[in-house]
């Protein structure tokens, strides 16, 4: 097949290379003209047989937004348009009928795999209509895997609905992550514990807490065991946030998720004023001293 690509950025480039490589042929278009094969959007679909199939890998909200309608100018009835990208789910069924519009298709498609997926394959949960899916299975399974289909592909449901998995998806990876982290520094504070990435790496076989993050987890230890070189700032993406608001909006608690998605805002404070305050208020009901600033 063959498939234009925008968005040639860490995940754009590493898919448009793993499809390359199971004979497809893929034209991307980038900002940067160092990876673009074209100038334009417009070249891109001049290049492309008709119908059309176009994937976007790029920021969600407005950067989509802006590719969607461009899209939206430049191609024809029966086209067909695949958003890759982490977009709210509820921008999807907004893409897909402005798209209908002119008769053009559309698919939404969570994908997860990381700066990994060119070697490893990347998991895939599609949202669409059964028809488009079906055209769509061998860029799906080139992306995808090797091995059984259903260990890393899904069509989860209708349009929306691929991105809202991935919403999920990414929800669970914060509380995995903050359990790990807790679990470091733990160990890291007892004094008896003299291998601390051993621990971990002795975890990787055989125990119920085995996965690939863990085995991420031991190589970020492998040569800054300490993570001297690395703030304590974590940044948030978007998906943990629509994650909480989607369990508040149907009564589903998701305490794990969002105590993991809070720590990530107390993470970007480096004097805490909620801190302060509990320091304070300890020291006004029950005399308990307090730190200065500088101690």
């Amino acid at each position: 097949m063959h498939i234009g690509m925008i968005g040639l950025g860490k995940m754009g480039a590493n898919m448009r290379a793993r499809l390359i490589n199971a004979g497809h042929q893929v034209t991307g278009y980038d900002r940067n003209p160092e990876v673009s094969d074209v100038a334009n959007v417009a070249e891109l679909v001049e290049k492309l047989p008709q119908p059309r199939i176009v994937w976007i890998m790029v920021p969600s909200g407005a950067p989509t937004d802006s590719v969607v309608a461009e899209l939206k100018g430049v191609l024809s009835e029966g086209d067909l348009v695949i958003d890759g990208g982490n977009t709210r789910f509820s921008d999807d069924e907004r893409h897909s009928a402005e798209l209908a519009e002119k008769g053009i298709r559309f698919v939404d498609c969570g994908v997860s795999g990381g700066v990994w997926g060119l070697q490893n394959g990347y998991g895939l949960m599609a949202g669409g209509n059964d028809a488009d899916i079906a055209e769509l299975m061998p860029i799906f399974d080139a992306l995808r895997p090797e091995g059984e289909r259903s260990r890393s592909f899904v069509h989860v449901g209708d349009v929306g609905a691929g991105h809202y998995a991935k919403m999920v998806h990414n929800g669970i990876e914060y509380g995995m992550m903050q359990a790990y982290a807790e679990g470091y520094e733990l160990l890291s504070a007892k004094s008896s514990i003299k291998d601390v990435r051993g621990t971990f790496a002795a975890w990787q076989e055989g125990t119920v807490v085995r996965s690939w993050l863990l085995d991420l987890l031991v190589e970020a230890l492998k040569d800054d065991p300490e993570l001297k070189d690395i703030a304590g700032y974590v940044e948030d993406s978007g998906e943990g946030r629509w994650t909480v608001e989607e369990a508040i909006a149907n009564a589903v608690p998701a305490p794990v998720i969002t105590a993991a998605l809070f720590q990530r805002f107390a993470s970007r404070q480096d004097d805490s004023p909620a801190n302060k305050m509990v320091a304070a208020l300890r020291q006004q009901f029950g005399g308990h001293a307090v730190k200065r600033p500088g101690e």
